[in-house]
């Protein structure tokens, strides 16, 4: 879960709401909702769909970038907002015993002394992730998932939290749905339990996430069991090649319609429902980012100076102003006595970031000038001088402008290609009154044996309903199907079928692959 976290301490905003359902078919439902709590809303909800699905819980979905729903610990139950993550396997939330870490006391915190089903463990453990770590011990009791109730789970309750990116998480804890092997102490994964102890009779779970991030619904876990409803087609099944993680082998990835060639042997991919990101070779990554034009903030914010400004500055310089003035002179800068400041134009850069900027490029104009170099020449090495800037925090921005004109990347998977357009690939952000464009494809290195291999998160999920068969040792894939059913009203009058979707849409029933 190393990289999972990155966009927490950007994004700040928007509640949501989600459905956790367990139905009479023995299938245990995890859908997500976004937007306020309405209890009207949810009323009127629970009575539509008491014909069909019982025992509704409504959870949250936060930013779009992190899936989590609530389950429940103890006796009496204290509930809790956990990620339900595909790349973990251990369950751990908040202590009580949780004193002296600013971000326990921001979140729901377990209480042993009011569980009458509690018992302590008290092994000490420690989780290392790339953003710090947590520490805590083992505890086991009884945990509620819908209507539930895994008997004698054991569970981490966190003792120490990391400043961030905890502190701004809206979610409180992990459920794991990896495999034991990589669970700390061996501890059997909660969805495993509910196979053992006969909640599930299906060795798999399946995962959808509404591609419609404006929809109030924004995904479903399904233990045991898989609904037709949320994907086109038949899904493709490709082996685990290693258990642990979901790790499956990836056998090409293109750019538009061209090969990298950077996979051709193969490479492992690691399924992560517990970050937004694509994680992969360096390599590979910056090829796939240079080709989506995204560039580290800094380098883009440089260039934007230069292709809005360059010519002002080289102008001025060219009339004789003095460079300790140009930036002032075509506003940028404001003079203040001895110290120059920004004027108040949007900058992710922060204030001072324009001006910084102008003012470097400024000196760049005239180291070019004092050699006599042509315009043309002076601004291609300004704009290069711009492209080598470090990218210190690893992330990468493209103009969201420019989203209708990007090539899809596809992997291949299974012989079969898996194709990411640009609106799947890209990560909204809202950043003050302005949005950020950000790629999802960071650069992620794990040297052989291990790798290459990639991490593919939520923004592959989305667009690929999936299903983890522990029973096959294989994964699925079908094209994830947007809309959100208000009820399942089929119509068969003259054999023409129909969907009532929540937002009021009609769709026939032949686009759903319907048997």
């Amino acid at each position: 879960m190393g990289i999972k976290l990155i966009l927490t301490a950007i994004c700040i905003c928007n509640w949501m709401i989600s459905v956790l359902t367990t139905s009479c078919d023995g299938l245990a439902r995890i859908s997500l909702k976004k937007q306020s709590l309405d209890l009207k809303r949810i009323y009127v909800a629970r009575v539509e769909l008491q014909s069909n699905v019982t025992n509704v819980v409504y959870l949250k979905n936060y930013l779009d970038t992190q899936y989590y729903g609530e389950i429940g610990i103890g006796s009496p139950s204290q509930t809790f907002s956990l990620v339900f993550d595909t790349a973990t396997s251990n369950l751990w939330v908040p202590s009580s015993k949780c004193l002296f870490s600013i971000a326990c006391h921001l979140h729901s915190k377990f209480r042993a002394r009011l569980s009458t089903t509690y018992s302590k463990i008290g092994v000490p453990c420690k989780i290392h992730y790339v953003s710090g770590s947590i520490s805590g011990f083992f505890s086991l009791d009884h945990v509620k998932v819908g209507d539930i109730t895994v008997k004698d789970q054991e569970f981490i309750e966190i003792t120490k939290e990391g400043f961030l990116p905890f502190l701004v998480a809206e979610y409180d804890g992990i459920l794991g749905l990896g495999f034991p092997e990589i669970s700390l102490e061996y501890a059997t994964p909660l969805w495993l339990n509910m196979l053992q102890q006969g909640y599930v009779s299906q060795k798999f779970f399946s995962l959808w996430l509404n591609q419609d991030l404006t929809s109030e619904l924004g995904g479903e876990v399904i233990f045991g069991g898989l609904d037709w409803r949320h994907f086109k087609g038949d899904h493709t099944y490709v082996p685990v090649t290693k258990t642990g993680y979901w790790q499956i082998e990836i056998e090409d990835i293109l750019v538009e319609n061209n090969s990298t060639g950077l996979c051709k042997n193969g490479c492992g991919a690691i399924l992560d429902s517990g970050t937004s990101f694509n994680a992969g070779p360096t390599e590979i990554v910056a090829q796939i980012n240079r080709a989506i034009g995204a560039e580290g903030i800094l380098s883009m914010e440089c260039k934007k100076v230069v292709y809005k400004y360059g010519y002002s500055l080289w102008d001025s310089l060219i009339s004789g102003i003095q460079p300790e003035i140009v930036c002032v002179d075509i506003g940028l800068c404001t003079y203040n006595g001895s110290h120059h400041k920004t004027r108040q134009e949007y900058s992710p850069m922060g204030e001072t970031g324009l001006c910084t900027f102008c003012e470097m490029i400024v000196f760049w104009i005239e180291v070019q000038l004092k050699e006599q170099k042509t315009k043309d020449k002076v601004f291609k090495h300004v704009t290069q001088l711009c492209e080598k800037i470090p990218n210190p925090i690893g992330k990468y921005f493209v103009n969201c402008e420019d989203l209708e004109t990007l090539p899809d990347i596809t992997f291949t998977i299974g012989n079969k290609p898996f194709p990411l357009t640009p609106q799947q690939y890209i990560i909204r952000v809202a950043e003050s009154c302005s949005t950020v464009c950000i790629s999802s494809f960071i650069a992620f290195d794990v040297p052989p044996p291990r790798g290459p291999l990639w991490i593919l998160g939520t923004t592959f999920l989305r667009a690929y309903h999936t299903v983890f068969d522990l029973g096959s040792l294989r994964v699925g894939f079908a094209k994830a199907a947007t809309g959100i059913f208000k009820a399942d009203i089929i119509n068969k009058v003259s054999q023409r079928k129909t969907i009532v979707y929540d937002e009021g849409i009609v769709s026939k029933a032949e686009d759903w692959d319907i048997k």
